[in-house]
């Protein structure tokens, strides 16, 4: 497989197994430096791993995204998959949270717990954590927009139930340029929601320091359509923007660099898969040693959560998505993922079952303690195959990188829509394909069912609204209205001033409860809203 080869399957992740080269041979990898671009696992360029001995050392997390109706049903939740083995929590927030809007925001009707969990206040924080000791089990947070916000509930959530912040493990997604590549939970512009991003980096890297303080998203430019090469390429160059806005602040390299992490989607293609994390890593090593100084080997290593595709999941036969994520999982634990979602069978229909999200579980745990994967370090390391293509990925990447540079960088390209174009143009070259059936996708396209039996579904009951509102009312009656003017004051005149971490405001506002579109539209006030419709 030559860097040629694949820049000829760009429409694709994808496209057809055929473009596989039928045989590897040595010829593929001789021109392959090994010290430089492979190594050892433990050893820069991390290509083969991050750390020497990888599982046999120590297992990766099992993380299943979780959240729905009201924080003490998802706090129910949380239970039930610590119970079963899970070995870290992560949260789904339902659509108004995601936008920075209040359960009781006119917007917000119909949605409220629908697709994860309803937060508006520091209250339903110490619920949903109720009774789960936060210094002992790591907390993932899916949020963008407004997650400088939910963070600053976390903590000071935490500090009134006595936490010691420094002990605090976990990652909140922080990652807002993926939304405008391809999501479109966006709220402020560009420019004022970067700013955010290193604000809460700043902040964290003083006062939180083993929390990981943005999680580098290619997982949804996947979802949305693009290929395993613009994943790649678009994740880390993001990263690329928040370590270069990160310094201009005034931060030294290996202060905050440990602590920048990344959240990768599995696919189908299994070796494809595998060669995006080891060429991920190599880039990232490259970039932060050689192009921005770092002297720290743990600024070096790009540490990554995986979860599997949830754009593969298949309506039709849904038992059969339970095959389709076992490949998945294992493409990210060969490729070295440090924590694991494995989805659900159920999520194209629904949120998942208490059946269907054990199932998924155990699809983990079966892989960690059964397969044997876990006992040899890289064992992909050396294929002639797997090389040469993590190769072709990184020099492919590297040219993608080039492109946004000429376009002026990051923000000039986001405002020209070059991301949104380039996945796009992979979505619908892909869609095409299975619409010609050169792509087959089993019980869809082929190898039907003429009868499908049903399977459970989790239903939300629509009572979950009600109830979350008037929480929300509850609070507002209870809490000191001049506690929270001052507050709120306090977030305009920070998010004023330009040099100015709003961070510390944010935490005044959450301790004063204030809501989280009280402090969304106060920030508004500053930053202004973006509107998408503007491209």
């Amino acid at each position: 497989m030559t860097p040629a080869t694949l820049d000829n399957r760009r429409t694709g992740p994808t496209l057809p197994p055929t473009t596989l080269p039928g045989l590897s041979t040595p010829a593929d990898t001789l021109a392959i430096p090994f010290a430089e671009a492979i190594g050892q696992p433990g050893t820069f360029p991390f290509t083969r791993g991050i750390h020497p001995g990888m599982y046999r050392d120590r297992l990766w997390t099992m993380r299943q995204f979780a959240g729905f109706g009201t924080p003490r049903q998802t706090n129910e939740r949380f239970r039930f998959l610590l119970s079963k083995g899970q070995t870290g929590l992560s949260t789904a927030f339902d659509l108004p949270t995601l936008m920075g809007l209040d359960s009781d925001d006119p917007r917000s009707c119909g949605e409220v717990g629908q697709l994860g969990v309803a937060v508006d206040t520091i209250d339903d924080m110490q619920r949903l954590f109720e009774g789960i000791p936060l210094e002992e089990v790591s907390v993932s947070m899916t949020i963008n927009a407004p997650a400088a916000i939910l963070m600053a509930f976390f903590l000071a959530a935490a500090r009134e139930s006595g936490c010691d912040w420094t002990r605090l493990r976990g990652t909140i997604q922080n990652d807002i340029l993926k939304e405008f590549h391809a999501q479109n939970e966006i709220v402020f512009p560009p420019e004022p929601s970067v700013r955010l991003v290193v604000d809460l980096i700043e902040f964290c890297t003083a006062q939180v320091p083993q929390w990981n303080t943005v999680s580098i998203s290619g997982y949804h430019i996947r979802e949305a359509g693009s290929t395993a090469l613009q994943e790649l390429a678009f994740t880390l160059a993001d990263g690329r923007h928040y370590v270069e806005e990160t310094l201009r602040r005034g931060c030294a390299i290996d202060t905050f660099a440990p602590r920048l992490s990344f959240f990768f989607n599995a696919h189908n293609n299994l070796f494809e898969e595998i060669a995006k994390y080891r060429a991920a890593r190599r880039l990232w090593a490259e970039m932060m040693r050689d192009e921005f100084g770092a002297r720290d080997p743990a600024s070096w290593k790009l540490r990554f959560h995986a979860q599997t595709a949830g754009c593969t999941l298949q309506d039709r036969q849904p038992e059969v998505n339970l095959v389709r994520v076992a490949y998945q999982a294992l493409a990210a634990v060969l490729g070295g993922c440090q924590s694991l979602h494995t989805n659900s069978m159920d999520e194209t229909l629904a949120l998942p079952s208490e059946h269907a999200v054990t199932l998924a579980l155990r699809t983990q745990q079966v892989l960690a303690h059964e397969t044997g994967v876990a006992e040899s370090v890289d064992p992909v390391g050396g294929s002639f195959l797997v090389e040469s293509l993590t190769n072709a990925m990184h020099d492919q990447a590297r040219q993608y990188f080039r492109q946004i540079e000429d376009r002026g960088g990051m923000l000039a390209a986001v405002d020209s829509g070059f991301f949104r174009r380039e996945i796009a143009e992979a979505a619908y070259a892909e869609q095409r394909l299975f619409e010609h059936g050169e792509r087959v996708i089993v019980g869809v396209n082929r190898f039907e069912e003429p009868e499908e039996p049903p399977i459970e579904l989790l239903r939300i009951d629509p009572a979950v609204e009600s109830e979350q509102v008037e929480s929300l009312r509850r609070i507002r009656r209870d809490r000191s209205g001049a506690d929270v003017e001052r507050a709120l004051d306090r977030v305009r005149r920070s998010a004023r001033s330009p040099g100015e971490n709003v961070f510390p405001a944010l935490l005044e506002a959450a301790a004063a409860r204030a809501t989280v579109g009280e402090i969304m539209d106060a920030l508004a006030d500053e930053f202004t809203r973006y509107a998408l419709d503007r491209e």
